[in-house]
């Protein structure tokens, strides 16, 4: 498994067959000064110029669990659509995990998964078309006990099973950069673009992106701007991913 560490630079002009996949935790919008913020949020995800993000916490945790980032405000303010990942009508996403995608991008398939252990966790699946092909996504946040989380992992390769083209997107929770992944290997490589925890003073890197070992990665990095040191607790990843040629339709 490959664990390395990507520092990349943002960059605005990319290959028709690379895609740019972004993860970002936003602690119910609430960043360090105190304050919810949906509004910086949404400054922060426009400025990653980022095709598909991966959101967790993008929903409070009591009650019916409203959304952090009202639906109004991300048409409004951003150039992205919401997946339909949600069971009701008030929380962006399934267990906190939403999912952005860029306007023309055409997605389906979802699915909600239930995730193992004494935490109620969750993930969401969806496809994304790219012509006579799809490639999978998940997009999760993990356990914070090691062993519930290669239980999870183990849930998500599962459904990724008879895929060549499979991305999971999230919150790992995991601090070890040499354990606690296996349940993705040999078919994953892991994208640690690096330390996204804690934002105002990053030790650790939570987040990450797992890809099959047919899709490329042209380039990835975490976003450290002032704005994104505030609006929450992590900081948020990208990677531009370079999908395989049979994804993308002959005329591509």
């Amino acid at each position: 498994m490959d664990n390395s560490t990507y520092v990349g630079t943002m960059v605005p002009h990319r290959s028709p067959r690379t895609l740019r996949f972004a993860s970002y935790n936003i602690r119910k919008a609430r960043g360090l000064d105190g304050q919810r913020d949906p509004g910086r949020i949404l400054q922060v995800l426009n400025g990653l110029d980022a095709d598909v993000i991966a959101l967790q916490e993008a929903d409070r945790r009591l009650g019916d669990r409203p959304a952090a980032l009202p639906r109004r405000m991300i048409e409004a303010e951003t150039d992205f659509e919401v997946l339909p990942t949600a069971e009701n009508g008030v929380s962006l996403g399934w267990h906190g995990n939403a999912v952005l995608v860029r306007k023309g991008i055409e997605a389906g398939g979802i699915q909600r998964i239930d995730l193992p252990g004494l935490e109620p966790r969750g993930a969401v699946y969806f496809e994304i078309d790219l012509g006579p092909m799809s490639v999978a996504v998940m997009g999760a946040h993990l356990g914070l006990m090691r062993r519930h989380r290669r239980r999870q992992l183990e849930t998500l390769a599962m459904h990724a099973q008879g895929r060549d083209d499979a991305i999971i997107l999230g919150d790992f929770n995991e601090w070890s950069t040499r354990r606690g992944l296996e349940p993705l290997t040999p078919k994953f490589s892991v994208i640690s673009p690096g330390q996204s925890f804690h934002a105002a003073r990053p030790v650790a890197a939570l987040d990450r992106i797992a890809h099959s070992n047919n899709i490329g990665v042209a380039d990835a990095g975490v976003e450290q701007g002032p704005l994104a040191k505030l609006a929450s607790d992590h900081l948020p990843i990208w990677a531009d991913l370079k999908l395989p040629r049979q994804s993308f339709a002959a005329t591509d």
